[in-house]
């Protein structure tokens, strides 16, 4: 007869002994992760905060470190976040509900799904190239934060058609029918109550995909976004800076100055990022609340 502890119950104290080492070795990374992260944090902090003063957010880049600021790169990146944000997040989230509600299990939409799947690891460089040669060139929009902003909604389509996917087919298939038993339409299910429910997930993966689209710098300098800015954008179709260009262009220079400005630039971009991801958290909470399964 069989014992029901099973065969391996002799090998429980080694496998005890191997659950507690590779315990050590995960904790070991996560902290080596939060160390490199906390030590990175504390030198553009010293070398930051002296540098960070309200004529540094108010004057634009200058020759001289002194008079130097990020005025053109902070406004040239909310513009563009905000454009980016306003194409990507209609059209990701309608991809997402046509193809997780809407779409039949066929090889057509499989075959999509797949290219989405690989379009969201594909190199930021390679959406830059297919920016310049598509808007910049061919609907000749030229360098300017529209250009910009669509090459950015390209690159992180992908990743917010995946996640609001995810959080989609995470709204149990019950509240579905339910609202089909009481008659009420497709898009009334959709709208009235798994959009609703999938809100939560839905922000997150936003967040993460804008967070990605407020540091690259690779697409940008590929369609050719200035290094150097002396005014602010008035309009969708003027030329622009961002945060990440500036930072690299005065990090790129010899005078040790520049390195201090750098820092600062960092600080700021930290600042809008983590302004952004708190008004997204915030809504996502009051999400939560109001959600009734």
């Amino acid at each position: 007869m069989t014992s029901p502890v099973g065969p391996s119950s002799g090998n429980l104290p080694a496998r005890r002994r191997m659950g507690a080492v590779l315990h050590v070795i995960f904790l070991a990374a996560t902290l080596a992760g939060v160390v490199l992260l906390a030590i990175l944090l504390a030198d553009v902090l010293e070398h930051g905060i002296p540098w960070l003063r309200w004529s540094f957010l108010t004057s634009f880049p200058s020759r001289f470190p002194q008079q130097a600021g990020i005025k053109a790169a902070l406004w040239g990146t909310i513009w563009l976040i905000g454009l980016t944000a306003l194409f990507s997040i209609p059209v990701g989230l309608g991809a997402a509900i046509y193809l997780e509600e809407y779409a039949r299990r066929n090889w057509f939409n499989t075959l999509i799904e797949i290219n989405i799947a690989n379009l969201a690891g594909t190199p930021s460089i390679v959406y830059g190239m297919l920016g310049l040669s598509l808007f910049v060139r061919w609907m000749a929009l030229g360098r300017s934060v529209l250009a910009g902003a669509l090459t950015m909604s390209l690159l992180i389509l992908p990743v917010t058609i995946i996640a609001s996917r995810e959080s989609l087919r995470a709204v149990p298939d019950s509240l579905r029918q339910a609202a089909f038993a009481l008659g009420a339409t497709r898009w009334q299910t959709i709208r009235a109550h798994v959009l609703p429910a999938a809100l939560p997930g839905i922000l997150t993966g936003l967040i993460l995909a804008l967070s990605r689209a407020i540091g690259e710098t690779a697409p940008l300098i590929m369609i050719g976004a200035l290094t150097y800015v002396a005014f602010t954008p008035s309009g969708p179709m003027d030329a622009f800076t961002a945060l990440p260009i500036q930072i690299f262009n005065w990090a790129s220079r010899p005078q040790r100055e520049f390195y201090g400005l750098a820092a600062a630039g960092i600080l700021v971009l930290l600042g809008v990022l983590l302004t952004m991801n708190a008004a997204a958290i915030w809504i996502r909470y009051r999400s939560q609340r109001n959600v009734r399964w």
